[in-house]
């Protein structure tokens, strides 16, 4: 051990040469894996030098344990490790000024190709004839093969190169043994047991997917050949670092690998990569299963106002289909998915009091028996285990003298103390977003614009990676995600862009069913066999054995447990409750269980250029992918858009926005129990739609009649910061452009949502009659000079990190929820209230935590805002579509309800900002432009720089495409 720590230290002090950095390159199917290309075959880019994008904080996201203790010594970083965060950052400041030319400044050049000029160098991984990577000066990989196999080894080698130590820990994460892995901290636990009941597999299962993709098919049969050339060239990276000894330092750091030798880095198999596909589905692509918190929703409300009126002031709270929401699809387009009918059937509504979470964790010792972690343990969201060979054995005996006499090294470690990824992660939706795409006819050139990017979050390394990737049948740049970077995934091809968002219509189903015990004794809440079909079965139980090791940095204690899911043919057990008596358990089913491998074919067909040729073959393309994504398109001559996901065909009669009694008469149409395959909705079912003057897309609802996941998506959303801006440019024959576009964007992301929406309101109640008091008067004035001034949460100048309008933002973040608490709860009664704040929170600011974590960028997605909204305009006597049936606030009185905002917002300016800004691991309390900053969370044992704040998408392009095929 001694030798080991030795050996990390002197590498320290040496200087140190990264391995060539190599972000994942992504590649399209096609057939002919061996068809040579000529030598002059070279991608012709019809973008003429109209394409950008960006991904913070750079490309490199690899770093040896020397390199790793240099960072904390001295603050350096390996190359292109945050080469691109500054001009991603500094576009907050610059926004207003922006043209086409100074696009550059704040953006890549997303063009095919490296010019001669730009090329840092050169690489045939494994010493192959038939691949090159190239890398830019930004960092960036630019894949070229003259054989698809060759192509996909490259993209595999260049994928280990930047972001081994993620991908190995994603495919961790879905297997559930993270805490094995990256050790037994709180947040490791906490994350292990949240995902894991969403993507509990057997791995003969995660192979089942493999060769149903393998045999399903010419596509199918090139994909898998396309996995085998991708890992083969993922794993010689892996031998090739261990020999050079430049593997990442984490694998060191957390006891994985040996210094001297890399023992204890596994190779990657297929299934590794199905593990860490679930757990990308998990994140982005899926919606529904939040029906549980719906019905006690609806109970409460009918508990407080009895059966007709409560489910009047649960459909207005619902906003399943409010007349009012912004529509992407706004042309009067029409497409009828997943609302609730008018007289359902099949309701399983649990008793009063009844619903508990299913257990998850059993048997913890050591640290998961410890404290809060014990208490969570039962039914919560957590970690788990696996080996660590020899390495793991040598950490577990290191002593914490040792570490002392090495601070860097502690230091290191600290930054991976907690768990290696955010609480949060699993714990709720993620905003995926946001796209702007405008048509032709409203633009510079006559050729459509579009902005758009995935809102991921923001870590370091990125989930995502930039690259290109060019063979046979293959033609692409763009972002992947790390381990699925086969195909480019958001990007751009010869002649067209692509992007998405989250959609979160209602895939998952919950259904209640009925507990029984197999020796024909009385049930109970805790049996573990149900009735299906009238017959009596035992539940599946997959379990995890899980231990862990010390952490040495936080002095977390070696510990295990057992993670436990409980699998039915309607799905994995998520709660347990009574229905008139009788113990039910509730489950949730997905469509895509045990299919997330078919998506890869879209994604594939999204890269061969011999397969989108236009909007309609993109269409096709985009039908292929099983996960709920809204999909953009844009080329010189047209616009498109197109909604995937596997969408299941409910029985007649059934309500899939409430837990639903599970029977063979409420199952879907065509399901197939026994591998859970259900058919998609047909393909004219999906919104879809060809040029349309223009699409916006933040995560709202599509079209009408589309019912989507959630409470909430009403009169305000944070999409009307896109609409109200395009439609301001377009307007009185104005003329969009590239630049203008972007402006829009960046205005749009720096904007406060409720004081641009509903602070007009606010005041409008408050004006009904003349402010004297002056503290209140001061108050208001503040309020009313930051709305006048854009309600902007903007730095008064480059670096100053101090708001303007500091003050009147503060007390806006104070007001909120303390105005939504006393406009809201008297009426509707601490139940109901408490009820519909689990089912939608009241507020998310830049600030917000949400589930623990801040500094996330995505702001304004979840909260009150529509119903304070529509609230306030009933109570000023306006003609409200949709609203409920009650008023809140003041009870409907206006003086009331004036005199409840002001004693709110009295409260708000007595608030330290101490309180309002409570400070955290990076952040000073009351430090306000630091709450709301945002962090690249740290994936690994380097950290960057916090930035301002900007609700925009972590991966963005600007194109203009003015030449086609």
């Amino acid at each position: 051990m001694r030798r080991r720590w030795t050996g990390l230290m002197t590498a320290a002090c040496l200087v140190v040469t990264a391995a060539p950095s190599l972000a994942v390159a992504a590649p399209a199917v096609h057939t002919g894996q061996q068809r040579p290309a000529a030598a002059s075959d070279e991608a012709t880019d019809y973008c003429r030098g109209q394409c950008h994008d960006i991904l913070p904080p750079g490309a490199n996201g690899s770093a040896t344990a020397a390199q790793i203790i240099l960072n904390k010594l001295t603050g350096a970083k390996p190359k292109h490790t945050d080469d691109q965060l500054g001009k991603y950052a500094d576009l907050v400041d610059e926004y207003a000024g922006l043209t086409n030319g100074k696009l550059s400044t704040f953006f890549n050049d997303a063009s095919f190709g490296v010019p001669d000029d730009q090329v840092e160098s050169r690489k045939n991984p494994g010493g192959r004839k038939d691949v090159t990577i190239t890398r830019d000066k930004t960092g960036i990989p630019h894949i070229k093969g003259t054989t698809r196999a060759g192509t996909e080894y490259g993209a595999g080698y260049a994928a280990g190169q930047d972001r081994l130590w993620m991908m190995d820990v994603f495919r961790h994460i879905g297997r559930g043994r993270l805490t094995s892995f990256a050790g037994g901290a709180e947040g490791n636990r906490q994350l292990e047991q949240q995902f894991y009941l969403g993507g509990a597999y057997k791995e003969s299962e995660l192979q089942a997917q493999v060769d149903r993709v393998r045999d399903s098919g010419p596509r199918g049969r090139q994909a898998y050949e396309d996995v085998t050339a991708y890992l083969a060239g993922l794993n010689r990276y892996i031998d090739d670092a261990k020999k050079g000894l430049y593997f990442p330092g984490e694998y060191d750091l957390t006891g994985n690998a040996d210094i001297l030798t890399g023992e204890g880095i596994e190779p990657f198999k297929a299934t590794d990569l199905v593990a860490i596909g679930t757990v990308i589905s998990a994140l982005f692509g899926s919606g529904g299963g939040d029906q549980v918190a719906a019905a006690l929703v609806k109970q409460a409300a009918e508990r407080k106002y009895g059966k007709e009126k409560g489910e009047k002031v649960y459909e207005a709270f619902r906003m399943q289909n409010d007349p009012e929401a912004d529509l992407t699809l706004h042309d009067g387009q029409r497409f009828d998915y997943a609302a609730s009918p008018e007289h359902p059937r099949g309701v399983a509504m649990p008793d009063e009091g009844s619903v508990t979470e299913q257990q998850v964790v059993y048997d913890p010792t050591g640290s998961a028996a410890q404290g809060k972690a014990a208490k969570r343990a039962a039914g919560k969201p957590a970690a788990g285990t696996g080996d660590a060979g020899r390495a793991a054995k040598e950490q577990a005996a290191t002593s914490d003298a040792n570490l002392r006499h090495k601070p860097e090294l502690a230091e290191a470690k600290d930054t991976l103390a907690d768990g290696v990824l955010p609480r949060d992660l699993f714990a709720r939706k993620h905003g995926m977003s946001n796209a702007l795409v405008v048509s032709g006819k409203h633009t510079d050139t006559g050729n459509p614009v579009a902005v758009f990017g995935p809102q991921t979050g923001y870590f370091a390394p990125q989930l995502l990676m930039l690259q290109e990737i060019q063979g046979p049948g293959l033609s692409a740049r763009g972002a992947a995600f790390a381990g699925l970077n086969l195909y480019v995934q958001l990007g751009r091809g010869k002649d067209y862009a692509w992007s998405a968002t989250s959609a979160n219509q209602n895939m998952t189903d919950t259904y209640a069913v009925e507990l029984c015990n197999t020796d024909g004794s009385p049930a109970t809440k805790d049996s573990t066999a149900y009735l299906f079909h009238g017959t009596c079965t035992p539940m599946e139980k997959l379990v995890r054995e899980n231990a862990w090791r010390p952490t040495i940095a936080d002095g977390t204690k070696a510990g295990s447990y057992k993670l436990v899911a409980h699998r039915t043919k309607y799905g994995v057990v998520r709660y347990r409750a009574t229905i008139d008596g009788k113990p039910v358990a509730y489950t949730t089913l997905r469509s895509t269980y045990q299919h997330e491998v078919d998506t890869l074919i879209g994604f594939q067909m999204f890269n061969d250029p011999d397969a989108v040729t236009g909007p309609e073959s993109f269409q096709k393309a985009a039908s292929r992918i099983g996960y709920t994504f809204n999909w953009f398109y844009a080329d010189a001559q047209h616009t498109a858009y197109y909604n995937s996901g596997l969408n299941p065909t409910r029985a007649r009669g059934v309500d899939p926005n409430l837990p639903i009694r599970a029977s063979e008469e409420t199952e879907w149409r065509g399901w197939d129990p026994g591998t859970n395959t259900v058919p998609n909705t047909p393909f004219a079912a999906h919104p879809h739609d060809i040029d349309q003057d223009y699409y916006e897309s933040w995560n709202n609802k599509i079209a009408e009649g589309y019912t989507v996941a959630g409470f909430g998506d009403g009169p305000v959303y944070r999409s009307n910061l896109l609409d109200d801006r395009i439609k301001a440019q377009i307007s009185g024959g104005k003329k969009v452009s590239r630049a203008s576009l972007t402006r829009a964007m960046e205005d749009a992301a720096v904007t406060d949502l409720r004081g641009e929406a509903v602070l007009p309101l606010l005041l409008k109640v408050i004006d009904t009659e003349k402010v004297t008091d002056p503290d209140q008067k001061e108050a208001v004035d503040s309020l009313r000079g930051w709305l006048e001034d854009g309600a902007k949460r903007k730095q008064t100048g480059p670096g100053s990190k101090t708001y303007a309008h500091a003050g009147a933002i503060r007390l806006m973040d104070a007001w909120w929820p303390l105005l939504v608490k006393d406009e809201f709860r008297p009426n509707l009664g601490t139940g109901l209230y408490d009820a519909l704040t689990r089912a939608l929170q009241i507020d998310e600011t830049p600030s917000t935590p949400g589930d623990g974590v801040g500094h996330k960028g995505s702001a304004f997605q979840q909260g009150w805002w529509s119903y304070v909204h529509k609230d306030l305009r009933a109570v000023l006597g306006e003609q409200v579509p949709g609203a409920a049936p009650v008023k809140f606030c003041g009870a409907g009185d206006v003086a009331q309800c004036r005199q409840t905002l002001l004693n709110a917002l009295e409260k708000a300016a007595q608030t330290p900002a101490e309180k309002t800004y409570p400070g955290d691991d990076v952040c000073k309390p009351g430090d306000q432009w630091c709450a709301d900053s945002i962090q690249q969370r740290p994936l690994g044992g380097i950290t960057d720089d916090l930035t301002h704040w900007q609700n925009r998408p972590t991966y963005q392009q600007v194109v203009q495409f003015p030449d086609h095929r």
